[in-house]
């Protein structure tokens, strides 16, 4: 089983920072890509950011520039760092990751929960 617990979520104004936090734990024996997903109300599921285990990253372009993305190998936990937030980043963002169980197995893909950011006055 893999488990993935985000947090950092809410409510902000507009300019306003947050930053996201997904931690992965569980039966990993590596992760190759980790990333944040979001889904805007009448959307569908939209990349936002994605960073590789060696450290590169791709950004939609809607975010580039006002979002990073990083991540700590270690804790298996990837960040997303968020600020000039605008009502259109209002959405639930979602962390995502590619691992593979043991090694030699097939890449997996595996779903946060979801947690809802907020950007209102």
């Amino acid at each position: 089983q893999v488990q993935l617990v985000e947090s950092g979520g809410g409510l902000v104004q507009p300019g306003g920072s947050l930053r996201l936090s997904c931690a992965a734990s569980g039966s990993i024996f590596s992760i190759n890509a980790m990333g944040w997903y979001r889904r805007a109300p009448g959307k569908q599921r939209e990349l936002v950011a994605v960073i590789t285990s060696g450290g590169r990253t791709n950004y939609a372009g809607s975010v580039k520039g006002r979002f990073t993305i990083s991540r700590d190998n270690a804790k298996n936990t990837v960040y997303l760092q968020m600020t000039s937030l605008k009502p259109e980043d209002t959405a639930v963002y979602y962390c995502n990751i590619k691992y593979i169980r043991y090694s030699g197995s097939v890449l997996r893909d595996y779903w946060g929960q979801g947690t809802q950011v907020t950007v209102s006055s």
